[in-house]
């Protein structure tokens, strides 16, 4: 791994790549905030999809390009006179500080001289620097959150809106959950999500499409729940399972590529007895 020191001249010299690329590419020297934004929601879903696969080579790509978007906003940042990479960094680490008083607290143990805490709103540490659990770190961190300066006002205002609506789930009952608001036992959640899929079949019973669509919702929010209340994230199963269908629906489309029949001429019955094949090598 590399020193300290080769880390700096290694971003000092991508902020100096970047900053002849401005100049003298008319691709880069084009772009805006907005025009990199669909970009920049790309490159977040490819880091995301390395991530799942654990593939170190595509990790490490991927995060040079998500690295671009940031440098490059910072970047147009400057050009309008209202931020650059250094205000972003020094931001990011005011804010871990603030956020994490059970390290960065004078009182604590090893401590040799009193930390300040430069973002937002003076604390009372006393009320924070105890934490000693992740559980604790995590109220902590909502609580802090809300007496930060320019921070959020609401317990769930943090949550973007753009985010995809299972994770935003998720999160939502995460924040909750970090105020208190949550089941008291985790076994006491299966008794909501039976009465949210008994509501929904009754729904779909009676064909009443609008009331059908909310109680899904509503379903799908207590599931998202009980994974939660066993810490399994959700999305992480879901693409889990989307992979492995495409994988054995591949198999079977390989097949009737192979055999030359086409998908929409084989029967069910063919069709699951492949599945079941690709099901049973996984095994192996």
């Amino acid at each position: 791994m590399h020193t300290r020191e080769e880390k700096m001249a290694a971003f000092g010299r991508y902020l100096d790549v970047l900053d002849t690329l401005r100049e003298k590419c008319p691709w880069d020297r084009k772009q805006t905030n907005e025009s990199l934004r669909p970009n920049t929601i790309e490159e977040t879903f490819e880091l995301a999809d390395a991530l799942m696969k654990e593939d170190k080579n595509e990790i490490c790509k991927e995060l040079g390009d998500v690295l671009l978007h940031i440098c490059f906003y910072a970047k147009i940042g400057e050009e309008k006179g209202d931020f650059d990479i250094a205000d972003v960094c020094n931001r990011s680490a005011d804010k871990l500080i603030f956020r994490h008083p059970h390290v960065y607290h004078s009182s604590q143990v090893g401590a040799k001289e009193p930390k300040p805490l430069p973002y937002g709103e003076e604390l009372d540490h006393t009320e924070f620097q105890d934490a000693k659990t992740v559980g604790e770190v995590l109220q902590n961190w909502e609580q802090i959150k809300l007496k930060e300066k320019d921070g959020n006002k609401r317990v769930l205002s943090g949550v973007p809106n753009s985010l995809p609506s299972l994770i935003k789930a998720y999160r939502i009952q995460d924040k909750a959950r970090n105020v208190g608001f949550d089941w008291e036992e985790k076994n006491d959640v299966w008794k909501k999500v039976r009465e949210e899929l008994d509501e929904l079949e009754v729904e779909l019973k009676r064909e009443d499409k609008e009331k059908s669509l909310q109680e899904l919702g509503d379903f799908l929010f207590s599931v998202i729940n009980a994974a939660r209340l066993y810490k399994l994230n959700p999305d992480n199963a879901l693409e889990a399972t989307n992979q492995k269908f495409i994988r054995r629906f591949n198999y079977v489309e390989e097949h009737s590529i192979r055999i030359g029949k086409p998908l929409t001429n084989m029967t069910l019955q063919e069709m699951d007895e492949l599945w079941n094949e690709a099901k049973a090598q996984e095994k192996n």
